[in-house]
Parts: structure tokens; C-alpha cells; sequence
């Protein structure tokens, strides 16, 4: 089970603040690009699932993801997660014709197949989204500052895996107001977002 802090940033400014006030925290930048999938009779999306693969940087890693039952409660998202490496340039192919997912060799592309009946030649790729990830930490929390592109525009968002997620988010909160950002709980996941076709109100 992931257990995450979700805290929703309104604009760039508040993102370019929050990431110059960490700035000495900092340990990496990710560019990460994250597309999704399912059956083609909606075998995943059915049964509240997805299967994502995330692509790093230049294509120097692949990670494959199965998300399932996931619920997003007052800024903290409990989700089920199984991930596993995945050789990019396999990971390209599939993106090119999402029947190969049919043939990887891969522990969760077999759950798929097995535990949601995606067939072989059944998936579908239902596009995707890119993200800048700056990771700092801070106060012994992993924070991830996260500039999430849609083609129908950007968000911005404060993500922190906990295993308190309540102390871990007053933390975070408190930093918030004592420098003066406007922030909110995240009440839909990047996923939900992209899936509805519009940023939230």
C-alpha cells in the first residue's frame, strides 16, 4: 500500500517559491513522462485500475506500474502498488503497438493478463501526460514538487510518501502558511485529471 501526502499548489508562483525555499534541500530533477493503459473492453478502468508505464529523462529507465483501489481522503491518497523495472526501449515498443504488452515478459503484465482477462492484442494506450519532479529532503520527509503537463494545462502539486501521513502533512502545512503560500488538499489524483479532460476548479 502507497500512502502519500497530496497538497495542491495554484499557480507557478507558488511553485517557484516553494522550490526556492527548499532550494538548498534539493537532491535531483526528474523528467518523467507517464502513459496509461488498459483493455480495450475496459478490463482495468472496470475494476478502478491502471497500468502505467513511466519513462525517466532520456529514456535511461522504464518503470511499469499497477495502481488499483485508489482513495484520496482529506489530501491523503491510499493506493495499491506493484512496480517493477522495465527495459525502455521495450517499454517504447509497446507505446508504438500496445499488443506487445501481450508478450512481455513481465511479473505484473502477467497480473494484468491473468487477474483482469486482458488478452492478447486487447490493450489500448489512453495517452498520457509529462511531470518535472523536484525531490528534496527535508525534515527527514521525502518531499516531491511536482509540475504536471496536460495538453489542457499544467499542475502544480506537493507529493510526500509517509508511513504518518497525518504528522508528515501538518508538517508541510505549517511551512506553507509560516511563508506565506497558498496551497489545498488535492482531491483528484494526476490519473483522474488527466482522465477528466480539465484542470480542476
Amino acid at each position: 500500500m502507497e500512502v502519500e501526502v497530496k497538497i495542491r499548489l495554484p499557480d507557478s508562483s507558488a511553485h517557484r517559491a516553494v522550490s526556492a525555499l527548499l532550494s538548498s534541500f534539493h537532491r535531483e530533477t526528474q523528467r518523467q513522462q507517464n502513459l496509461f493503459f488498459d483493455g480495450a473492453a475496459g478490463q482495468l478502468s472496470s475494476r478502478r485500475a491502471v497500468l502505467r508505464l513511466r519513462f525517466y529523462g532520456d529514456d535511461i529507465r522504464c518503470v511499469v506500474s499497477l495502481k488499483a483501489k485508489a482513495i484520496l481522503v482529506k489530501g491523503v491518497s491510499r493506493v495499491e502498488e506493484d512496480e517493477e523495472e522495465l527495459e525502455p526501449s521495450i517499454g517504447r515498443d509497446c507505446v508504438a503497438d500496445p499488443s506487445k504488452l501481450s508478450k512481455v515478459d513481465s511479473r505484473i503484465l502477467r497480473r494484468v493478463r491473468d487477474e483482469f482477462g486482458v488478452g492478447t492484442g486487447e490493450f489500448v494506450c489512453l495517452g498520457g501526460f509529462k511531470n518535472v519532479r523536484d525531490v528534496f529532503e527535508w525534515k527527514g520527509l521525502k518531499l516531491e514538487l511536482d509540475e504536471t503537463m496536460y495538453d489542457f494545462g499544467t499542475c502544480f502539486e506537493i507529493e510526500c510518501e509517509s508511513s504518518n501521513p497525518e504528522e508528515a502533512k501538518q508538517v508541510i502545512e505549517e511551512f506553507l502558511k509560516e511563508n506565506g503560500i497558498s496551497y489545498s488538499d488535492s482531491e483528484a489524483s494526476k490519473f483522474a485529471i488527466f482522465r477528466s479532460g480539465k484542470l480542476p476548479q
